[in-house]
């Protein structure tokens, strides 16, 4: 799994979440619960200490970011600042 952020939304930072179909050189791994995951060096910083969980909540469910570095985020939620 490959986790990261990206510029986006109405507060500049957004959470990505996609399958690590290669990793590269300058690629961190680390290894949770026996899963790997990826993170590429310039997103470190926004995501040290970041807890990920699946949450389900009635009928909604979905992964859940816990980061300690973020200042504020939008009304929906989608986007943060450090």
């Amino acid at each position: 799994m490959r986790l990261g952020v990206r510029t986006s939304g109405c507060s500049g930072m957004a959470y990505k979440l996609e399958f690590a179909d290669a990793v590269n050189p300058d690629d961190l791994q680390f290894d949770c619960h026996g899963v790997k995951v990826v993170i590429d060096p310039k997103s470190l910083p926004y995501l040290e200490g970041t807890e990920l969980d699946y949450t389900r909540e009635g009928l909604n469910e979905g992964f859940k970011f816990r980061n300690p570095n973020v200042k504020d985020q939008c009304g929906c939620g989608e986007s943060f600042n450090v």
